[in-house]
């Protein structure tokens, strides 16, 4: 069975467009096939904790030398990444703060960021992972960052571009509801973004 992960990271639940733009995108792949599963984490409800000495202790010690503080430091990071590598197909919900992704978000990159697990290092340079995924970003911003003068104040797409692609995946749509905050844009923003997406 094919099954899309859900993250959200908005802690706005049924006002956020993010959140929307995500599930319209969802009904979207349920609709081309009815039978895909879907398997939502919302990282507002049950936040990664910040990176701590104690996560990256485990985080470079080797599986056999665990102890139990070890293990009860990587539990957040190992479930994290069974669940991505179990996933088909993601849809990860975006929104813009002050120019970047929450950091709810940054806290479940930061676990799921693992040398020799979802990625590695070569004598040619680092080598991805996670394979065979498709991702889907849901990007909901206040101002218009995809066009015009503020193209280089978006550090949330090409972040989250190049961090994808460092572990591995590479087949990113970007799908953006933009100008949620300005006037004669905003009230139409969600449905054109939800009517040129390409799914």
């Amino acid at each position: 069975m094919t099954t899309i992960l859900n993250i959200i990271s908005s802690p706005r639940g049924e006002a956020s467009i993010s959140n929307k733009l995500s599930n319209a995108i969802i009904d979207k792949l349920l609709e081309r096939d009815p039978s895909l599963i879907v398997k939502v984490k919302d990282l507002t409800k049950s936040p990664f904790p910040h990176l701590e000495e104690s996560h990256l202790n485990a985080f470079f010690t080797p599986v056999e030398k665990h102890t139990e503080i070890d293990k009860i430091a990587i539990k957040h990071s190992d479930e994290a990444i069974k669940e991505l590598m179990n996933a088909d197909i993601i849809v990860l919900g975006a929104p813009m703060y002050n120019f970047g992704i929450p950091s709810t978000l940054k806290a479940w990159i930061d676990h799921i960021a693992r040398a020799g697990i979802t990625f590695k290092y070569t004598p040619d340079g680092p080598q991805g992972l996670v394979k065979g995924k498709k991702i889907y970003l849901a990007v909901a911003t206040g101002g218009i960052y995809s066009s015009g003068q503020s193209i280089p104040y978006d550090f949330v797409v090409p972040y989250l571009k190049t961090f994808l692609g460092f572990i591995g995946i590479t087949d990113i749509s970007v799908i953006r509801a933009e100008g949620l905050a300005i006037p004669d844009i905003q009230e139409q923003a969600l449905k054109n973004a939800i009517d040129n997406m390409i799914i």
